[in-house]
């Protein structure tokens, strides 16, 4: 079939987006394996079946949609928003996250300059603020177990780049939860192993900090956890193989930094959200174009 056009549905596609809108997933399925459905088309505001199904908190025919090719980063939208904007805006945490682990950029802006994480704040989703701001993908983490420039090995062993992942996208920051993940696995019940985490979680925290748009959120976690781990591998030092007796009565600061972190970071997502969308009269036509556009 030709490639989508805004408005350019086929009947079985305009049956789909009243499936999408009224949640039948068996027939939502049904009709995507059809010649006459793409799943990627576009109904006259460039919204794609993907977006619909985001927008309407439909998490399950957001998956099939999915599982089927949807283009997650799809930009045709008449004001430039992207599936990520929709999910935030439904203020679904489930569907956020799915959209992000399915590859959606954070820093797409819409026509007035807007990102996904700007959008679910101003309309008081901060649940997916906090999802938005707080992401991590794999394949970011990935850039760190490859040599570059003059290097001969990279900053992280690959078969490490899991478990420390894992880390990096718990949502709980205690300090005992993060010991547990080390205990966990055994790539990291290593002092070696624990620094080059360390250091690799200190290199995304300063790109964080000089990126274009410092993600404040973002650094202060990967500081925090880097302090943790930095904890560990002495620990593992000078106790040589076993973090069980780690006490933390001994990392009192750990503790107070936890809860100075976790407070700051939840007022930081909100905040670095907030600031651009309240910045001028333009937030107004963000709130009248996403009723316009969804209200069908």
């Amino acid at each position: 079939m030709s490639a989508p056009k805004k408005g350019d549905l086929t009947d079985t596609e305009k049956e789909l987006l009243q499936v999408i809108a009224a949640g039948n997933v068996q027939e939502a399925s049904r009709l995507l394996g059809s010649k006459d459905v793409r799943v990627n088309c576009l109904d006259k505001y460039g919204m794609t079946p993907l977006m619909h199904a985001a927008y309407k908190g439909k998490a399950d025919m957001c998956k099939l949609l999915l599982q089927h090719g949807a283009n997650v980063n799809c930009n045709e939208h008449e004001h430039g928003y992207t599936a990520l904007m929709f999910a935030g805006l439904s203020g679904k945490t489930d569907i956020t996250w799915m959209m992000l682990d399915a590859g959606a950029e954070t820093d797409a802006v819409n026509s007035v300059g807007r990102t996904a994480a700007q959008m679910a704040a101003f309309v008081g989703q901060h649940d997916c603020v906090t999802v938005i701001n707080n992401f991590f993908s794999r394949v970011r983490l990935d850039y760190y177990t490859k040599p570059q420039g003059l290097e001969k090995e990279p900053k992280l062993p690959p078969k490490r780049a899991g478990p420390l992942h894992k880390i990096i996208m718990s949502t709980n920051l205690n300090p005992v939860k993060i010991v547990m993940l080390v205990k966990e696995n055994p790539l990291l019940m290593d002092v070696e192993a624990l620094e080059k985490c360390r250091k690799v979680l200190e290199l995304i925290c300063e790109k964080c900090i000089k990126q274009q748009d410092m993600n404040e959120v973002l650094a202060m976690k990967m500081h925090y956890l880097s302090c943790v781990l930095q904890k560990c591998g002495s620990f593992l030092k000078e106790r040589q193989d076993k973090l069980d007796a780690l006490s933390f009565s001994s990392i009192a600061e750990a503790d107070q930094a936890l809860e100075e972190t976790t407070g700051t970071m939840e007022e930081l997502s909100v905040r670095q959200s907030e600031t651009t969308s309240s910045s001028d009269n333009q937030t107004q036509d963000v709130n009248s174009e996403t009723v316009s556009v969804t209200a069908e």
